[in-house]
């Protein structure tokens, strides 16, 4: 997801229908709306101070997605994030990120070093200020880095389209600041693997940097 200041600046450019997608979008990542919270179109156009027509439009945009649902006789509700749909996409995400891993420790350009060594300090930095948006915007950043690095433009489309699913569930998983110390040991160990060419250990950690998020974001949702 791009951040706060970059959204802005193009939503002064956008059709006022887009603008309130972008908006309840970024709100269902982020956790603002929340998993099986109402859409009410005359609530939310007060909110947005728009008509009610852009809600209908991005609510309708945003079933499309799958980010919210339609209920009979209830209307338009947040989708709920489900252990299957979290089992179903991080199974998919744990085999392509360890793909990414592993071309990108055969891959990777000088550039992409710094690249990466840069990108992992500066999710430590968000880390340790803890803003939950910035952390994840900051891990969206670091992966992207070494999904760039396998060259592959086949997988690398495959990622983006699973990113808004993936970065609602990461999002669930930064929220408890007790995950942030084994998060910032596992960037700089995946970091290291991959710099250093060690593809093994950089599937390795791939694979159990997947794991673990999976096993914690699990006892999130049974606990509701």
């Amino acid at each position: 997801m791009k951040s706060d200041q970059t959204e802005q600046e193009n939503e002064q450019y956008l059709p006022l229908r887009e603008t309130v997608y972008n908006k309840l979008r970024r709100q269902i990542l982020t956790g603002e709306l929340k998993p099986g919270e109402r859409l009410m179109e005359i609530h939310l156009a007060n909110r947005l101070d728009v008509s009610r027509t852009p809600i209908r439009e991005a609510i309708r945009k945003l079933e499309n997605e799958g980010l919210v649902r339609i209920i009979p006789r209830s209307g338009a509700q947040v989708a709920q994030i489900s252990e299957k749909e979290l089992k179903d996409v991080l199974e998919v995400r744990r085999s392509l990120d360890a793909l990414a891993a592993r071309l990108a420790c055969e891959r990777m350009t000088d550039m992409d070093r710094r690249k990466l060594r840069e990108s992992c300090s500066n999710f430590e930095d968000a880390a340790l200020e803890g803003e939950s948006v910035a952390i994840a915007e900051a891990d969206v950043a670091f992966h992207e880095v070494i999904i760039g690095a396998s060259g592959n433009r086949q997988l690398t489309d495959i990622l983006h389209h699973l990113a808004d699913q993936m970065y609602r569930y990461r999002f669930e998983y930064i929220k408890d600041d007790s995950n942030y110390d084994q998060l910032i040991r596992e960037h700089r160990q995946l970091t290291e693997a991959i710099v250093s060419g060690d593809e093994e250990t950089a599937v390795a950690v791939s694979h159990k940097h997947i794991d673990r998020q999976e096993a914690a974001i699990l006892a999130q949702l049974r606990k509701r």
